[in-house]
């Protein structure tokens, strides 16, 4: 079972985050954090890396859902979707598969909500 969903645009980075935040918004996804790791590693390490973004998606209503399944699934939240450029213009945009990172824990309510979350997060990243 493979652990993420991805698909590659064509657009600049830029414009490929804030289409994604969109997407994400209309299945009920916030963004509550944003790392870049260009920026941190040419900062902490010196080197300089590709544009590559962390977006930490939370949709409250299922994260609530989920820890009144497992009050321990906030070490799995929130859900993360990156957006990376390896080649300019090319911009491949992953998620988590919520479901197959769930796997373990062995809660029947928690797999139904993974579930649904799962496809309101390929449902966004298929709409880009």
């Amino acid at each position: 079972m493979e652990y993420y969903f991805s698909k590659t645009i064509n657009d600049s980075f830029e414009n490929a985050i804030q289409k994604v935040t969109e997407s994400l918004k209309s299945e009920g996804f916030g963004i509550l954090t944003e790392i870049d790791l260009k920026a941190t590693f040419k900062k902490k390490l010196d080197v300089d890396f590709y544009n590559y973004t962390i977006l930490g998606a939370c949709n409250p209503p299922f994260a609530y859902k989920a820890l009144q399944a497992e009050d321990k699934i906030g070490t799995m939240l929130p859900c993360n979707v990156i957006v990376q450029e390896k080649v300019a213009g090319q911009i491949e945009v992953s998620a988590v598969d919520p479901a197959a990172s769930m796997q373990a824990v062995e809660n029947d309510e928690l797999a139904k909500i993974a579930t649904e979350i799962r496809d309101r997060l390929k449902k966004a990243i298929d709409q880009l």
